[in-house]
C-alpha cells in the first residue's frame, strides 16, 4: 500500500519564522488569502538577496490599491501614482498582465519581498480552470498559508489532482516519485520565455529535490487515489526509492484527461473530437476521445504550452510597466545573474 512508502512531514512554519514572514500582513490592508511561495521555502536557500514572494487574494483589487497607496505610496512605482493611481495599476494588470499586479523590492522586517496582488474571483478561475494557468502552476509547488479566509486550501485540491493527470499523461510506464514531481513542477515552465535567458536551468531540479517531502505530502492523496483505481502501482526499490508503474491503456488514459480542468478538456475536444457516455451517476456528459495516451499527452501539451507561453510574456509586459524603471531593470538583472550562474 501506498502509505508504506510515503512519510509525514509538517508543513507548516513555525515560531519567529512564521511571525517574521507574516509580518508582511501587518502592514497592509486586509486581504482574504495570502501564501509564500518560491525559493524562499527551499530549506537550503542561503541567498539573503532574493525576496520572499507573496501571493496576495483581495476581495476588491482597485479599492484595496488605493487604501494601500495611503499607507505604503513606496511601495508602488513613483510614475504609477503620478498617472493613475489604484484604477491605472488595475488596468495594466488586467488589461496588459494576467490579473495580477507585483511590487518587488518591498523591505519588510529587514528583509526584501514581493507581493503580487490578486482578485479572488480571478485567483479562484485560474485554481479551477486553468484559464490563465499563472497563479495555478504557483499553487502546484510547495507554498506556505498565512491567510486562507475562504478555505483556498480546499480549492486548490482540484488544481493538484489536474496536475497530476498531467504529470501521468506525460510519463512513461515507469517513472520514479522525483520524476513526478518535476514533471508537475515543470508544468507551470513549459513555454515560459524566461526560462530560454533569465531562470536557472537546474530550477526544476532544484525545487524538486529541496522540497521532496513536502511535494509527498501534496500530492500523496491524488496517488492513493489513483492506486486505489489500479492506475498506479508502486514498489520500494534501492536507496528507499520509490518506483511507480501506471497503466497506458486507452481506459487509463482517458480517466487521466477527464481530471483536467474544463478549459483543458473543451480545446482537446475541438482538435480530437467528443463523445456522450453516461457516467456513473446516469447522467450524460462529454468525453474527449483519444485514439492513444500519447496523443492526448501531445495536444494536452502544446494546450498548455501555449496557455503559459501566453500569461507570462504578458505578465512579464505588465511588469516593466508597473515596477518602474529601476527596479525593472534591478528585476531582470537578479534573475539574468541567477542564471548565468546556473549556466556557467
Amino acid at each position: 500500500m501506498i502509505f508504506v512508502l510515503f512519510s509525514y512531514v509538517n508543513v507548516e512554519m513555525v515560531g519567529q519564522d512564521k511571525a517574521e514572514l507574516g509580518g508582511l500582513l501587518e502592514i497592509l490592508p486586509p486581504v482574504e488569502f495570502c501564501c509564500i511561495y518560491g525559493s524562499k521555502l527551499h530549506p537550503n536557500n542561503k541567498d539573503e538577496t532574493s525576496m520572499t514572494d507573496y501571493i496576495i487574494g483581495v476581495s476588491d483589487p482597485r479599492q484595496w490599491h488605493s487604501e494601500n497607496l495611503k499607507l505604503n505610496k513606496d511601495h508602488y512605482a513613483s510614475c504609477l501614482i503620478r498617472l493613475g493611481g489604484a484604477r491605472m495599476i488595475t488596468d495594466i494588470a488586467n488589461d496588459i498582465g494576467v490579473g495580477v499586479h507585483f511590487n518587488p523590492f518591498v523591505s519588510c522586517n529587514n528583509k526584501m519581498v514581493k507581493y503580487g496582488v490578486v482578485r479572488m474571483h480571478d485567483l479562484i478561475q485560474d485554481i479551477l480552470g486553468w484559464e490563465r494557468f499563472y497563479l495555478s502552476g504557483r499553487l502546484q509547488k510547495p507554498v506556505n498559508i498565512l491567510m486562507d479566509n475562504l478555505d483556498i486550501k480546499s480549492v486548490n485540491s482540484v488544481n493538484l489532482k489536474a496536475a497530476t493527470s498531467a504529470a501521468l499523461l506525460l510519463l512513461p510506464s515507469k517513472f520514479t516519485e522525483e520524476d513526478l514531481y518535476a514533471k508537475i513542477c515543470s508544468l507551470s515552465y513549459t513555454g515560459d520565455l524566461r526560462m530560454l535567458f533569465a531562470e536557472d536551468k537546474n530550477k526544476v531540479n532544484n525545487i524538486v529535490q529541496g522540497q521532496f517531502h513536502l511535494f509527498e505530502e501534496m500530492y500523496k492523496p491524488f496517488l492513493e487515489e489513483y492506486e486505489a483505481k489500479n492506475l498506479l502501482r508502486f514498489s520500494l526499490a534501492g536507496d528507499k526509492q520509490v518506483n511507480i508503474f501506471q497503466d497506458c491503456g486507452l481506459s487509463a488514459a482517458s480517466t487521466l484527461v477527464s481530471s483536467l480542468p474544463s478549459s483543458i478538456r473543451s480545446e482537446m475536444a475541438m482538435k480530437l473530437g467528443e463523445k456522450r457516455i453516461l457516467d456513473d451517476s446516469g447522467r450524460v456528459r462529454q468525453q474527449v476521445v483519444i485514439g492513444s495516451k500519447e496523443q492526448a499527452a501531445e495536444c494536452m501539451q502544446r494546450l498548455v504550452r501555449r496557455k503559459v507561453m501566453f500569461s507570462s510574456t504578458r505578465q512579464a509586459v505588465a511588469g516593466l510597466l508597473t515596477a518602474g524603471a529601476v527596479h525593472g531593470v534591478r528585476y531582470v538583472a537578479n534573475k539574468m545573474r541567477k542564471a548565468w550562474k546556473s549556466w556557467v
